[in-house]
């Protein structure tokens, strides 16, 4: 039979071998420490220290308290190991600010662009904006649809890459020089690779597509807006745009006329829409991590290294053999934008049958639009043969800065696709 407890009396343990020993029971009363009253405490935790009381709050430090909750494990087991404690954290001197997040910068750098093309557009439709700034207006068809175009393909890079959860940056818009366009283009900031080579191509080739939807009403309806003239002698001299087979049919669809077989005195709106068409072939180049680079790395996986590299040593026989221009290109590729494309998380997996096709009509939109002969300058007359190659014809170019004739503030700018390399 067992002795009942005392309530007043605390049990007694026996000893166990290799504990600490219990400590003296502390009495106190209401007044303080003192024989009349008795508080327990619990034996001490090997490994701990003890924590004395004391009467003052300790001076504040220069780092930030960190307050943690307890959890219930840590406060309901008294045999538990001490918390880690981690070191203060280092002070911040205050929020930091990145002037490429701040919508402000792709608003300036837009306004910007738009007051330089603007001012190139008045300029070549004859107006003179820095003696009459009410010449500016005569630059705004041109400004507002190449501003339109470059925003759509830019725009189409960062739906595309939102959809794929990629951090994609605001258009940046690059102001350029007020002479022929009066920009660089545009540009968006990928924050992080995609992660599939099918997540690639939907951003890459969602710009080219989207600025190409732009262009090509824009093509249209300006050549419809645009004069035509018989060729003349002295329409040998000056600047002319190259043509590309999709510019080329659509003047003969709107125009009824070939290029070379006219002067073509173009409405701004075209021009604009013939630079969006530029900007288009230019960006879908499978080298690198043009859009076309992209399509190419989704489409073909490593073996796109093949691809960019005959495209580089392409551009350069084009340099020789045609427009100077290409030269600069091969060089911004090979040693600036580079050749090869780096690789996606998941490398491995292929396209589907529907971005297989998507893909190949992107290789496709890039044949129709690329020019081998941008611009052509020429600087003394000739007399190249016509389309026929039977009698000789001056090619159809026009200076760029003569006044334009009628009304509709035409760009006196023609077109020259029969011109072979030399």
């Amino acid at each position: 039979m067992s002795e009942p407890l005392d309530p007043e009396r605390t049990p007694e343990r026996e000893p166990i071998a290799g504990a600490p020993a219990a400590p003296e029971p502390v009495r106190e009363d209401a007044a303080g420490p003192g024989p009349s009253a008795a508080r327990l405490e619990p034996p001490p935790i090997p490994g701990a220290r003890r924590q004395t009381p004391t009467s003052a709050a300790p001076a504040p430090t220069a780092w930030a308290t960190i307050e943690r909750e307890e959890s219930p494990l840590e406060s309901s087991s008294p045999d538990s190991a001490p918390a880690r404690t981690s070191p203060p954290p280092i002070p911040q001197l205050g929020p930091r600010v990145s002037m490429a997040s701040s919508p402000w910068l792709h608003f300036v750098l837009l306004v910007a662009t738009l007051a330089t093309t603007t001012i190139a557009g008045a300029l070549g439709a004859g107006a003179n904006p820095f003696t009459t700034p009410a010449a500016l207006l005569a630059g705004l068809p041109f400004s507002l649809t190449l501003l339109a175009i470059l925003l759509c393909h830019e725009m189409g890079h960062w739906l595309a890459a939102r959809h794929h959860g990629v951090p994609t940056s605001l258009p940046y818009f690059i102001p350029g020089p007020p002479i022929l366009v009066g920009t660089f283009g545009a540009f968006i900031r990928m924050r992080g690779m995609p992660r599939s080579r099918r997540a690639l191509f939907d951003i890459g080739a969602a710009g080219p597509w989207a600025g190409a939807v732009v262009a090509l009403p824009a093509v249209a309806l300006g050549l419809a807006w645009s004069e035509v003239r018989p060729l003349r002698p002295d329409d040998a001299l000056g600047l002319a745009f190259g043509n590309s087979m999709l510019f080329t049919g659509l003047t003969e669809l709107v125009l009824g006329v070939h290029p070379d077989d006219a002067t073509i005195l173009l409405h701004p709106i075209a021009v604009a829409g013939w630079f969006g068409l530029f900007v288009t072939f230019l960006n879908l180049l499978p080298v690198g991590q043009l859009d076309g680079g992209h399509v190419a790395y989704a489409l073909l996986g490593r073996g796109h290294r093949i691809i960019s590299r005959i495209f580089v040593v392409v551009l350069l026989v084009l340099g020789l053999r045609g427009w100077d221009g290409w030269f600069l290109w091969a060089f911004l590729l090979a040693f600036v934008v580079r050749v090869d494309h780096p690789d996606t998380a998941d490398r491995a997996t292929g396209l589907d049958t529907r971005r297989i096709v998507a893909a190949w009509l992107t290789v496709l939109l890039f044949a129709v639009t690329f020019m081998p002969e941008p611009l052509i300058l020429t600087e003394e007359e000739s007399t190249p043969r016509g389309r026929d190659g039977d009698a000789p014809s001056p090619p159809s170019q026009h200076s760029p800065h003569r006044a334009p004739h009628s009304p509709a503030d035409l760009l006196s700018i023609t077109f020259d696709t029969a011109r072979a390399p030399h």
